[in-house]
């Protein structure tokens, strides 16, 4: 399906980029691509009941998609007050279009905040679709390492389309371990940043 029938499937409108929220460290909004979020899908990292955490998520595309499509309970943490709304009116038609509860578990929650200042609870699972600079990423990163020196919960984490100084931050991180590459070439050309990177916490 494309894209615009995913939304409309799921009940939700997330399509367009929007570039007015963007500076030196926070990057324009854009949806991930359905086909990414199934090539994540059906990549076995993923199972029902996990938890993920999503960065910068925006209208809620990912969200919705992995609740809807692994039953996966999801959290999207998203700075900017007006894309924020948006994924909770997006959570209200989803509610109301599919029959799929957001609310207790597995569900879809979505945060006003900054994802520096997030406090991470339990979790499965983290996805970045490039969200913000490697700055930011780096607090992020030690934030996650804390959750899992409080929880011992090993966890994956997930980036899509990533910066070159985002990768040779990620590879030379000594408690992350690099599990694969996932190629999305095939779907949008011989871009090299064109691949979901990842990785792994204990």
């Amino acid at each position: 399906m494309t894209d615009r029938e995913w939304d409309e499937k799921l009940h939700i409108e997330t399509a367009g980029r929007d570039d007015s929220f963007e500076d030196d460290h926070h990057h324009p909004y854009e949806p991930t691509p359905y086909a990414v979020l199934e090539r994540i899908a059906q990549s076995g990292y993923l199972h029902p009941g996990d938890q993920i955490v999503d960065y910068g998520s925006g209208k809620g595309r990912a969200a919705f998609y992995f609740h809807s499509q692994l039953g996966c309970s999801v959290i999207g943490i998203e700075r900017e007050a007006a894309l924020y709304q948006d994924a909770m009116d997006n959570a209200v038609s989803y509610r109301e279009g599919t029959g799929l509860q957001t609310d207790g578990f597995p569900g879809i929650w979505f945060l006003c905040e900054d994802a520096e200042q997030y406090e991470i609870p339990e979790t499965d699972a983290f996805y970045f679709f490039n969200p913000f600079s490697v700055t930011i990423l780096r607090s992020v990163i030690r934030r996650i390492l804390e959750s899992f020196y409080t929880y011992g919960r090993a966890t994956k984490l997930f980036f899509y389309y990533p910066e070159d100084e985002c990768v040779a931050y990620l590879m030379t991180e000594e408690e992350l371990e690099y599990f694969d590459d996932i190629s999305t070439k095939d779907l949008f050309g011989d871009d090299p940043r064109e691949c979901v990177l990842v990785f792994g916490i204990g």
